[in-house]
């Protein structure tokens, strides 16, 4: 869908069982929203999360301090993990906090489908999981999202012990400079 006037235009993405992706043209900038789901495995054979680095504390730490972990998660349109990938999640956590389970993320967001296919979104920031929701800070991406500045919200859709399985939420809330026209191609 694509709505123009003369300063402003919206491009949505439908892809699958719903809208992902927004961008609505303002004058110089355009500001997009993402809304999509991470799926963290962290076992078994098809495991995306692997510890790479332990403190000399960390075994002995409630919060698991100093532990290091790299990912590589599907990122879908929908919750079901067999619903249509958008993008990777790609990044590593470390263990931060020696009071509460809190990690410092570095998150890149890979786009995989859309008008900003191959481009990345940048995010760091604390996760303490515990929390309802949680909000990190865009610090800036690749591609047309070059100076991206923002937000993301995340929150656990859901989490399953038993197989070390977390479902999580993401919206992604961004501005960066309009290089060229408003219109922005819709898949």
């Amino acid at each position: 869908m694509l709505i123009a006037t003369p300063t402003t235009a919206t491009t949505t993405t439908n892809s699958d069982e719903n809208s992902w992706l927004q961008t609505i043209c303002r004058r110089n900038r355009l500001t997009t929203s993402l809304h999509f789901y991470v799926h963290d495995v962290r076992t078994g054979p098809n495991a995306t999360l692997y510890t790479v680095a332990n403190a000399s504390i960390t075994a002995n730490s409630s919060t698991g301090f100093g532990r290091v972990n790299v990912f590589d998660d599907r990122v879908t349109v929908a919750p079901d993990i067999n619903s249509s990938e958008v993008a990777r999640a790609q990044g590593l956590t470390t263990s931060s906090d020696l009071q509460v389970q809190a990690f410092t993320m570095n998150l890149n967001f890979f786009l995989k489908e859309g008008p900003f296919n191959g481009s990345t979104v940048s995010v760091v920031g604390r996760n303490q999981f515990a929390d309802a929701q949680r909000e990190l800070t865009v610090v800036g991406g690749t591609g047309p999202f070059r100076y991206a500045r923002g937000y993301a919200i995340t929150s656990t859709y859901s989490h399953d012990a038993t197989i070390n399985y977390s479902v999580l939420e993401y919206t992604i809330n961004l501005t960066f400079p309009r290089r060229s026209g408003c219109f922005v191609e819709s898949s």
